[in-house]
């Protein structure tokens, strides 16, 4: 849970730089990065606790085991599906306060049984072992495109 913790408290040191954005390195802005990890991470947490642990069954999956692998995403690969799209507004008070349900969430993930899971339109089902995998891999893909954005200007 630690390295979840750190890179959540890297989109909250982020978060003064919500504006800014630069098209040679990404279309989207900092705080849409930020707003579309937050919704990925509330979002996986929402499947998580309301899934039931005995229905979830581990099936290979070829894209995951690459991804597992490779340990990297890609940029400008994938398309983010719609329910974890940011709107259209964004603003500073709505990415704090889904920055806090994030921070809460982080800490719930300690009480869900192993065998809670959520279904990733690409790489299946997976299991609480697995979800925090695909947090930390995600999270910090987009938290490198924010670095990138400030560190380049």
């Amino acid at each position: 849970m630690r390295e979840l913790n750190d890179l959540i408290n890297q989109i909250e040191n982020s978060l003064p730089h919500w504006e800014k954005q630069n098209k040679a390195i990404s279309q989207a802005t900092i705080g849409w990065q930020l707003d579309h990890s937050l919704l990925v991470i509330n979002g996986v947490m929402a499947q998580l606790v309301k899934s039931n642990p005995k229905d979830y069954q581990w099936r290979p999956n070829w894209k995951r085991t690459y991804f597992k692998l490779r340990n990297n995403i890609p940029r400008g690969k994938a398309k983010a599906p719609k329910p974890v799209r940011p709107a259209e507004t964004i603003t500073i008070e709505a990415l704090q306060a889904k920055l806090t349900l994030a921070q809460n969430n982080i800490i719930l993930l300690e009480s869900l049984p192993k065998n809670s899971y959520f279904t990733h339109p690409y790489f299946g089902n997976l299991n609480l072992k697995a979800a925090i995998w695909f947090l930390k891999l995600h999270t910090q893909h987009h938290l490198k495109i924010v670095n990138d954005i400030i560190n380049q200007g």
